[in-house]
């Protein structure tokens, strides 16, 4: 009786206590992210930035560009203060380089940074690249900490990533996940695009932050959150490669910007049904439509009508790709490209160099060109053989060409009704009609008229 009475005092006991958590199991230590991360965190430092930004004030007239045009109605531009928060890595302690994003430190005229134990320091930005969204601070202070780089290449779908950085300006947060995707591009959130995608919190504020493995090591700067907002992480966020962003800080470093070269070709996707009109027995890659005269496409011996399908050994599966690729290259490197040309296989070496091709603006030739780049065109037509036209390739935001309506894509088909094919005709009609121009353009699938005067 005794003994019953011990042993249900015993149970009671025993249901009444917590179960104590192992600390160890089959003899092991159970694993933890702390130790990493005590070595990791001290690189990651928070970005407070001050700034001014532009903003046009209208009048309440009508806002159709056409009326505002012609009646001359004017804008009045306003210099507003702004604020932002992020975050950065630094990546070379003793030079003080810290790497962030673009859009953290964009119009920014003070920017401070705070590190773990609590110090300010004032940063210079020494460059920084808006296609890419790199930017990289530098900062002079004795005994920073750096966070070693990995090579990104080698991530797999499934690795495990840790976030850290300053979200909703809270403090130094860190999240983990795994990588869900990788070459993320179509985005439309950078020019350039080749994001590493992954499940671990990232909100806002953590832009410019680190995306580290588990030995500690960077592979990725956080970068987007995918929907705009104040939704917050929805375990969709987007970090640029540390390889793609150690190139970026490299040329910053030497040149103060990114040189980058051109093709000088354009295309479309290769669509299975493109593919078996070819004849080719992939469903991707990059169709030639275009080529620019005395482009590096063009002085390769790259053709109308070829279908490249990789390139350094990268697949290429789209004009994304290819648009990636080529923004990514330094000038005076060289792509090999595969490809297939009327059923054949061929490699072609193309060396990246600035286009030379002609520019209009400055006034020299008309001021409201100023600001736009123009490109004669040549591509090969089944039914009209040969055909020749000047597009624009460039228009410099809040230039006289951007102010006059033109835009990236534009096909310059006549002036005052004449038509226009090269250079030499639209230079010999603007210096005869200096004065006031009607020119059509198409658009798209659309014509419209700019007028010049």
């Amino acid at each position: 009786m005794k003994s019953s009475l011990a042993l249900l005092l015993l149970l009671l006991v025993s249901t009444a206590l917590p179960a104590a958590l192992p600390t160890v199991v089959d003899g092991q230590p159970l694993p933890s992210l702390a130790p990493m991360l005590e070595r990791a965190t001290p690189a990651v430092v928070n970005i407070a930035t001050r700034g001014k930004s532009r903003r046009i004030v209208e009048f309440p007239l009508p806002r159709d560009p056409l009326f505002r045009r012609f009646f001359d109605v004017p804008s009045i531009e306003r210099i507003q203060e702004t604020a932002s928060l992020g975050s950065g890595v630094i990546v070379d302690a003793e030079n003080g380089l810290i790497l962030t994003n673009f859009h953290v430190i964009k119009d920014a005229y003070e920017i401070r940074v705070t590190l773990t134990d609590g110090r300010e320091l004032q940063a210079e930005i020494i460059g920084r690249d808006p296609d890419t969204d790199v930017a990289v601070l530098q900062v002079s202070e004795e005994g920073l900490i750096e966070v070693p780089m990995a090579d990104s290449s080698t991530l797999r779908v499934g690795d495990f990533v840790v976030a850290i950085g300053n979200p909703f300006g809270l403090g130094q947060t860190v999240t983990s996940g795994i990588v869900s995707a990788l070459g993320r591009s179509g985005l439309g959130i950078e020019s350039i695009e080749d994001f590493i995608q992954t499940d671990a919190s990232i909100n806002l504020g953590n832009s410019g932050g680190a995306l580290v493995n588990l030995r500690g090591e960077l592979v990725g700067i956080n970068t987007a959150i995918y929907g705009a907002g104040n939704q917050g992480s929805i375990g969709i966020g987007f970090a640029i490669p540390i390889n793609m962003a150690r190139d970026i800080m490299h040329q910053l470093i030497d040149y103060g910007e990114v040189k980058r070269g051109r093709l000088g070709a354009q295309g479309q996707d290769l669509t299975p049904q493109l593919a078996q009109a070819f004849g080719l027995s992939r469903n991707s890659g990059f169709i030639v439509t275009q080529i620019e005269t005395g482009s590096p496409a063009y002085k390769a011996g790259l053709r109308v009508g070829d279908v490249i399908v990789a390139a350094n050994g990268k697949p290429i599966r789209s004009t994304r790709d290819m648009h990636n690729l080529v923004g990514l290259q330094r000038l005076g490197q060289t792509i090999t490209l595969l490809m297939y040309r009327k059923g054949f296989e061929i490699e072609l070496p193309v060396l990246i160099q600035p286009v030379e091709i002609k520019k209009m603006g400055g006034g020299v030739i008309h001021p409201k060109l100023a600001g736009a780049t123009f490109g004669e065109m040549h591509e090969q037509h089944l039914q009209r053989g040969r055909v020749d036209y000047v597009e624009v390739l460039k228009v410099e935001p809040g230039s006289n060409a951007a102010k006059a309506g033109f835009k990236i894509g534009d096909v310059i088909f006549s002036i005052n009704k004449q038509l226009t094919r090269t250079f030499d005709e639209i230079f010999a009609l603007v210096d005869i009609n200096g004065k006031g121009m009607i020119m059509n353009v198409q658009r798209g699938g659309r014509e419209l008229y700019i007028l010049l005067k």
